[in-house]
């Protein structure tokens, strides 16, 4: 339960991921236990140590957008667009009788248009023979893709939001800050609704050669889909992916009077910075494990009513280690009962959108009683003790699920997500 008086709940969800352009198929990935990854086939990878992705199917005109909003959008823009359409669907939302003034949107984004950015400058520059570019051969709505602040536009003139409304960007914590900036608004009595998520689009050439070049990525690109292995001892690194997810977040007695489903409450949410490094991670734990502990205090819970954690688990050594020792120390003895896992091993690393697209698993695991596992964690590592659920999914009651994020920048994230109590 929120330690504030007004509390904040989810009512619909909507999610475009590998494996599975909507909600339900994103579920069924999820729980089948089955990676979503293969090679590049967005542009010829040939040439990069990294060549493996884990890519949405998704075909913005079949998923309702028209030509215009298209061409207008970028990757990302597009992903958010329609995530958010199905999350308002699902939510059962009437638009016409919300009051627009009490409505917003927070959106994540680590990236923005990354891909509109870089095939605008292969245009420009003629493939970078020109220094000095002419803009006149560009596309007209190349400031939109700069301004990452264009896409929560987007949502906001779509569906008529006309209270806050801002774009999160940090870095692979983005996902669910984002939900955490939502929560503290209506929290805060500046909106009733908020549409809350994060949208990343990051496959192209420039970001998996950064990624290269700091040797973040696997190389094992000749099994893509056992490359992705959070917690294995044979991991060697994240795999990239894309997709968004978007949740409708509401005031507690909002969504009761028009009669809504309620998936979960939002019961706590912290970030921390480990002033450390852009990359590294202190070995401890200490930050991440202080957010947690903090999510935890907000939503009144001991860490024995943890029923899942989604792990950020992204598959890297340093990452898969950090966190372990962060559930330790603020989990205790506890940390090594509560059932974990990672669907970064299933559907990639999308950067900023996937701390949304986590905090949509955590409330279908609530909804559902299924924990995901986590692929590919066959030989787990012994610094990586936990019960990080592998291979295969399982049923269980979840009554309070946690989610936990990391980013470059050292921005350590944390959330929970309550089954809804009658009588609070």
């Amino acid at each position: 339960m929120s330690t504030a008086a007004r509390r904040v709940v989810v009512t619909g969800i909507g999610v475009v991921a590998p494996g599975g352009p909507t909600r339900e198929e994103f579920w069924a990935r999820i729980t089948s236990g089955k990676p979503a990854i293969r090679t590049i086939t967005a542009f010829d990878p040939t040439p990069f140590r990294s060549r493996v992705a884990a890519e949405c199917d998704f075909d913005p005109a079949a998923r309702g957008l028209t030509p215009r909003e298209i061409r207008r959008m970028d990757r990302f823009a597009q992903l958010a667009v329609v995530g958010a359409d199905e999350a308002v669907a699902d939510s059962g939302l009437e638009l016409g009788a919300v009051d627009g003034d009490r409505m917003g949107v927070s959106l994540g984004s680590a990236v923005g248009a990354s891909i509109t950015l870089e095939d605008e400058y292969v245009v420009a520059s003629d493939h970078a023979r020109h220094w000095v570019v002419d803009h006149r051969s560009t596309m007209p709505y190349l400031y939109q893709a700069l301004v990452p602040s264009s896409a929560a536009g987007e949502l906001a003139v779509r569906f008529g939001a006309k209270g806050p409304a801002a774009v999160i960007s940090t870095g692979c914590t983005s996902g669910i800050d984002s939900i955490g900036h939502a929560l503290r608004l209506i929290q805060d009595d500046e909106a009733d609704v908020m549409l809350a998520g994060a949208a990343d689009a990051p496959i192209s050439p420039i970001t998996v050669a950064c990624f290269d070049a700091i040797r973040a990525t696997t190389p094992r690109n000749d099994d893509p889909e056992r490359a992705s292995r959070p917690f294995d001892a044979d991991r060697q690194g994240f795999v990239l992916g894309e997709g968004a997810a978007v949740l409708v977040l509401e005031e507690l007695g909002h969504a009761l009077a028009r009669g809504a489903r309620v998936y979960c409450e939002v019961g706590g949410y912290a970030a921390r910075a480990n002033g450390y490094h852009m990359t590294g991670l202190r070995p401890d734990g200490v930050e991440l494990g202080d957010a947690i502990a903090d999510a935890l205090a907000q939503a009144r819970l001991d860490p024995v009513e943890i029923g899942y954690i989604s792990a950020h688990g992204s598959g890297t050594k340093q990452n898969d280690r950090h966190e372990t020792a962060a559930y330790k120390r603020a989990l205790g003895d506890t940390a090594r009962k509560i059932p974990i896992s990672s669907i970064k091993s299933m559907v990639g690393h999308s950067l900023g959108a996937i701390g949304s697209i986590e905090m949509a698993a955590c409330a279908l695991a609530i909804d559902r009683g299924v924990v995901p596992p986590t692929a590919n964690l066959t030989t787990p590592d012994p610094e990586c003790d936990l019960d990080y659920t592998p291979l295969h999914a399982r049923e269980a009651r979840v009554d309070n699920a946690l989610s936990a994020g990391s980013g470059f920048g050292g921005f350590q994230s944390a959330m929970v997500f309550s089954r809804l109590q009658e009588g609070l």
